[in-house]
């Protein structure tokens, strides 16, 4: 072998190491990647709420009868003191038993009696007065002749006024008797006897709106009897919306009065600026979907926006709120996926010429995608996000084609 061929074999030599090297050497792993920023951050607190009109009416029969067909419909609008809500008629009288009817038969037989007796004693009291009264026009003649004495004349205009007040009383017996028959008549009244076909203004009460709104929802349309104080139907004015929210009572101990929020997927374009105005002292329990129990307080917010910028939102329709706890404009954040427990503490990996490099860091507080970072990271720095569990110290990375 000359040295020509030794060559040979030696470059071919290493470049066979070389291959085997290359080949078992680690390739650098794919990650995804995020940077440290400085730039604003604020707390929020999100959760579903509810519209309701701030003070709805509930209209409630005044009285006990038949109400007709109600006039109105849910979303009509009404005017206070025109608007007509429900016609009521006064109850039907019941249907009576035999022995009901007889006995009601029998009172009006006795009030016809009495009555007929009563008129007879009118008669009587007038033949009274008219003797009463002639025996006066002859005394006083001879009274004025001297035939009679003064005292005589007394004892005779005494008799006239006793049996004109005879009359009187015979008279009121009377009026007193036909009451007593038209009461015991209207005993026989029966169901059939109401007139329904009258004109609602003769016979029945109409109710009208006491407040200007809309109809929001009625009991039930269709003609039937009512008590008095049974519900018919709610009232309200869809400009005047509230939303009430129920959060977790871990979150409603940060929210205040005067809060701002946004309400969000209400169904129309953009966002709705609201106000919190009252915080529930109180928290109620609840079953979660999971069936977990949670305490839940409530919180009402108040609509700062004009209802024109708030078209077909009304009374009872889901909307999403975010309450807004804080807000600064420059603190330095880190990705919430960048993150992961490292002993007790936060760590994160950080881009260093190619390579992995675990940092710990101190986290302060923590919103929806991004921490506040207190220590061990700098504006600018490359973390990775979404590490995984095979990646190490020291590995060498690479950032993961889009």
């Amino acid at each position: 072998m000359n040295l020509r061929q030794g060559s040979l074999w030696g470059i071919a030599g290493l470049a066979l190491v070389a291959a085997t090297v290359w080949a078992l050497w680690p390739a650098p792993l794919e990650v995804d990647l995020g940077r440290v920023a400085t730039g604003p951050m604020r707390g929020t607190v999100l959760a579903e709420g509810v519209t309701r009109v701030r003070d709805p009416f509930s209209v409630s029969a005044p009285i006990s009868g038949t109400m007709q067909r109600s006039p109105v419909e849910v979303g009509d609008p009404v005017t206070k003191g025109e608007t007509v809500l429900a016609v009521i008629r006064p109850a039907a009288p019941v249907l009576m038993d035999a022995r009901s009817r007889a006995q009601a038969e029998a009172a009006v037989t006795e009030a016809r009696a009495a009555l007929a007796l009563a008129e007879t004693g009118v008669t009587v009291a007038a033949a009274a007065l008219s003797q009463a009264e002639s025996q006066l026009a002859r005394g006083r003649a001879l009274a004025a002749s001297g035939t009679i004495p003064q005292r005589s004349l007394e004892e005779l205009e005494t008799a006239q006024i006793t049996a004109s007040q005879r009359l009187a009383a015979a008279r009121s017996e009377v009026d007193l008797a036909r009451a007593s028959l038209v009461r015991a008549e209207a005993q026989l009244i029966g169901p059939t006897l109401g007139a329904p076909e009258a004109d609602p203004g003769e016979c029945c009460l109409r109710l009208t709106a006491p407040h200007d709104g809309v109809v929001l929802t009625l009991a039930d349309p269709s003609e039937r009897p009512v008590q008095a104080g049974e519900p018919l139907m709610t009232l309200g004015d869809l400009t005047e919306l509230e939303i009430v929210v129920d959060l977790l009572s871990s979150d409603a101990v940060q929210v205040a009065p005067g809060m701002v929020a946004e309400v969000d997927r209400w169904g129309g374009p953009g966002t709705l600026a609201a106000t919190v105005r009252r915080v529930a002292p109180s928290a109620v329990t609840k079953i979660s979907a999971l069936g977990i129990e949670e305490q839940r307080v409530r919180v009402h917010l108040d609509l700062t926006d004009p209802p024109g910028t708030r078209p077909g939102l009304g009374d009872g329709f889901r909307v999403y709120v975010r309450l807004l706890l804080w807000h600064e404009e420059s603190v330095l954040q880190v990705p919430q996926s960048a993150l992961f427990r490292h002993g007790e503490g936060w760590a994160v990996f950080r881009l260093d010429a190619g390579k992995a490099r675990l940092v710990p860091v101190g986290i302060g507080r923590q919103v929806e995608d991004s921490a506040e970072v207190v220590s061990g990271l700098q504006a600018g720095e490359t973390v990775v996000i979404f590490p995984s569990s095979a990646l190490q110290d020291g590995a060498a990375i690479t950032p993961r084609a889009p």
